[in-house]
């Protein structure tokens, strides 16, 4: 099996944009007006275009403000605070700077879209620090 990120957006070329310039991401594919593919990530990153308002699930609709998901997006970099400046740069704000634990580096961010997603920079072993096993 192998995992895809889809990302709801509002409007593809702005997401383009955005996606390109913070992470360095590149075009693989576009399907019409309605999506595009990015590669550089180790899975597929597919943007796709939704308007507001359009039937998300169950009976609710989709909105771009800043909203809550507890799926989100974990991105490693290697300098968080080079990671942070593109980021931002390209249009995402900082919901929480930049804090320190013995595992690594993490700020939370928010991209132009609403979608919540986290910069981490591991220090030490990563995760392992932490681990009971």
């Amino acid at each position: 099996m192998t995992p895809l990120i889809n990302i709801d957006v509002p409007n593809v070329e702005t997401a383009l944009a955005f996606y390109t310039q913070a992470f360095g991401l590149t075009i693989r594919r576009r399907f019409g007006g309605q999506g595009v593919e990015l590669a550089g990530w180790p899975v597929a990153v597919f943007l796709l275009e939704k308007p507001a308002g359009s039937v998300a699930a169950g009976d609710s609709r989709r909105t771009y403000e800043r909203h809550w998901t507890p799926v989100h997006l974990d991105v490693v970099v290697d300098d968080i605070d080079a990671a942070l400046s593109r980021a931002t740069g390209a249009g995402a704000r900082i919901e929480h700077p930049v804090r320190t634990a013995v595992w690594g580096k993490l700020a939370v961010l928010v991209d132009p879209f609403g979608h919540g997603l986290c910069l981490i920079e591991f220090l030490n072993r990563g995760y392992d620090e932490v681990a009971d096993a």
